[in-house]
């Protein structure tokens, strides 16, 4: 199996050079047989790629224990799902997992766009394949997922307990998706770059790929913050670690970009900017893929101690070069066709959005990096704390929460008085009602932030339903179609601007969740003997028996609490420890019960021989509706992405010129 890998890994780096040199060759002659040929590459490179990662996966669900990336990572009786996840866990197996979705993007690229586009393809085959030489050659020559072992062990180590959960299965792939898919994006404003076509035909080429990579890049996020909520034990979700600050920065450049492309497209404005967002979101995606894997960084998610760090710094430093230079090569042409007309219109709101998004990305980013330059220029690693992040991320947050219900409502160019009047006065009023309401039937306003996003909330919520009503009846006053008809037509009609609606209205959610969670979150510990009860958050709990359970993996005990509101009975949990016989490592079982209102949240700490109990509680108000947000931006996402019935894509063949005067009109 090793054999095979490794030649299959070095088949498709030659495939992925060949690619390139017959694209380069085809581009410079004109010659159009070079060019399909350097496609077909493409295609072979894929293959060799999927034949390398296939063998992986054989090798783990076989228990091939001479290959190190199974020795350590699995073990015999882990479970096939598991045995699968293994691949990601580590960190050779997760570099192989990157470049086999670049070459199957790569190859899905080049299939549906045989007969569009043609003077980009080439530049773009030649991006994406030169990515593809550079983590295929770190799989060849660096890190192999493929390395034997001198001495076969009889059992692997097993995979590492934080891991073999069920969203750790989804998680990383998600998230590989998403940082995979922003190189496609990428590849695209080079080869617009380079050939001069900069006109909008490079960002209707890649507007679905941004949109899924952003959606699998936030998904991902949402899947990992679930996991730490569910594994790590400490109550929470998020704690602005660095490599959740690692996914969470491309992500917040790609939602700038995807509503400042809106405005190139409308108004033919903002170009340049575009042009850098995209160098800077993909940048990003692999500036998070660089800072789990160079050892610079402590991180429950990142692998350990690793040498590619320089390799990763090198390729990062060339995409900042290379993107840069073009973008300054080509500045005359990408100026912009019409400029800010007032400050009151929907490109300053867009714009205003950006300026927030970008912003934050770089406040994350440089808390995430400080400790590392602290430790460089005066020799001791300076921690930045939780309070440096939501010291920014929460008033910018607050700030992008209502620009999402301002945005749908305001008008292109420049919006009167009475146009504000008309469009804001209902939302704004049932805000304010809502504001009230809050103020004097609930403890919504006991913590003013909190108070200050559900009224910002209501505010986006009515603005997004608004625009739906409003263009549902005006089909509905045609005739012929109830009101529900009338809403499913309204999107079918308009994917793109309903489906991000939809996402508005999942973001809402999100930001409830994150109020709720925040501000109101109730903790304590409980010490309970048998049979003895303690309250904590208005809720008692009480120690009614001790449980065991072992299989082949893993060995588990745990304390069964009843929880009661009052003499009613509302929820059993049973929270657990996990031994793991491989790894001999354990691991906390959380118990969760989850409810609209809020979660009751419960760590074992500590079990006795006596079955005296020590666990954590904590009330967590409003969880759920993160994970209901982020199934809702999902579909709306994918409502976005969906073409338009008999919509076909077609290849422009007018000058850039034209094209930007045509977008702006």
């Amino acid at each position: 199996m090793s054999l095979i890998g490794r030649a299959a890994l070095l088949l498709a780096l030659g495939a992925a050079v060949y690619a390139i040199v017959m694209a380069i060759a085809g581009l410079r002659s004109g010659r159009r047989d070079w060019i399909a040929s350097s496609r077909s590459a493409v295609y072979g490179t894929f293959g060799m790629t999927s034949v390398g990662i296939v063998t992986l996966w054989a090798a783990l669900l076989t228990d091939r224990f001479e290959l190190r990336s199974v020795a350590e990572y699995s073990n015999a009786a882990l479970e096939p799902w598991f045995k699968v996840s293994a691949l990601w866990g580590s960190q050779a197996g997760s570099l192989l997992l990157w470049a086999w979705l670049l070459t199957a993007f790569a190859a899905l690229v080049v299939a549906r766009n045989r007969s569009t586009h043609r003077e980009l393809m080439p530049v773009v085959i030649i991006t994406l394949m030169v990515i593809g030489v550079f983590f295929l050659g770190l799989l060849s020559f660096v890190t192999s997922p493929f390395e034997v072992l001198a001495v076969v062990p009889d059992d692997g180590r097993g995979l590492n307990p934080l891991l073999q959960n069920p969203y750790m299965v989804s998680h990383p792939p998600l998230l590989y998706l998403g940082y995979v898919g922003l190189a496609v994006p990428f590849a695209f404003a080079m080869a617009a770059l380079v050939t001069g076509r900069l006109d909008t035909a490079w960002i209707g080429a890649v507007r679905r790929w941004l949109i899924l990579a952003w959606t699998f890049l936030g998904f991902g996020i949402i899947l990992g913050s679930r996991w730490a909520y569910e594994e790590l034990g400490w109550g929470g979700y998020w704690a602005w670690d660095p490599v959740e600050n690692a996914a969470f920065m491309p992500w917040l450049v790609a939602t700038a970009l995807l509503h400042s492309v809106m405005v190139q497209e409308r108004r033919g404005m903002l170009k340049v900017w575009n042009m850098s967002l995209v160098v800077l979101t993909f940048t990003l995606a692999l500036f998070g893929t660089f800072l789990t894997r160079s050892g610079i960084i402590a991180s429950v998610h990142a692998f350990g101690e690793s040498t590619l760090g320089p390799w990763f710094l090198a390729f990062i430093a060339a995409v900042i070069i290379t993107g840069t230079t073009l973008i300054l090569m080509r500045l005359d042409e990408l100026r912009s066709v019409h400029r800010l007309e007032s400050f009151i219109s929907r490109e300053a709101v867009f714009l205003f959005n950006n300026l927030l998004l970008v912003g934050l990305a770089f406040a994350v980013f440089w808390g995430t990096i400080f400790p590392v330059i602290s430790e460089a220029a005066r020799g001791s690693r300076i921690t930045v704390g939780e309070g440096y992040y939501d010291q920014i991320a929460v008033p910018i947050g607050v700030a992008l929460l209502i620009l999402t219900g301002i945005g749908p409502l305001i008008s292109w160019r420049r919006a009167s008085g009475a146009q504000l009047l008309r469009r804001f006065a209902e939302p704004v009023f049932v805000a304010l009602v809502a504001a009230i309401l809050m103020l004097l039937f609930t403890s919504a306003w006991d913590n003013w932030v909190a108070g200050l996003v559900f009224t910002a909330s209501v505010f986006v919520a009515m603005s997004v339903i608004g625009e739906f009503l409003r263009g549902a009846r005006t089909i509905h006053a045609l005739g012929g179609v109830s009101l529900t008809g009338a809403m499913t037509r309204l999107v079918a009609r308009n994917r793109r601007r309903y489906g991000g609606y939809v996402v508005h209205l999942g973001v809402v959610l999100l930001f409830i969740g994150f109020a709720g969670s925040t501000a109101f979150t109730q903790s304590g510990d409980l010490l309970l003997d048998p049979g003895e009860r303690a309250d904590v958050g208005g809720l008692t709990f009480v120690n009614e028996k001790t449980v065991r359970d072992a299989n082949d993996n893993r060995m588990m005990v745990g304390a069964q609490l009843g929880v009661f509101d009052g003499e009613e009975r509302i929820s059993t949990l049973t929270p657990a420890i996990n031994f793991y016989t491989a790894s001999q490592q354990r691991s906390t079982e959380i118990a969760i019960d989850t409810g609209p209102r809020r979660d009751i949240y419960v760590t074992l700490v500590g079990l006795n021989e006596a079955d005296q109990v020590r666990a954590s509680v904590f009330i967590n108000p409003l969880v759920m509706w993160l994970w209901v947000a982020g199934v809702l931006i999902v579909i709306g996402a994918l409502i976005s992405s969906l073409p338009l019935p008999g919509r076909r894509v077609r290849e422009a063949t007018v000058p850039s010129s034209v094209g930007a005067g045509r977008a702006a009109g």
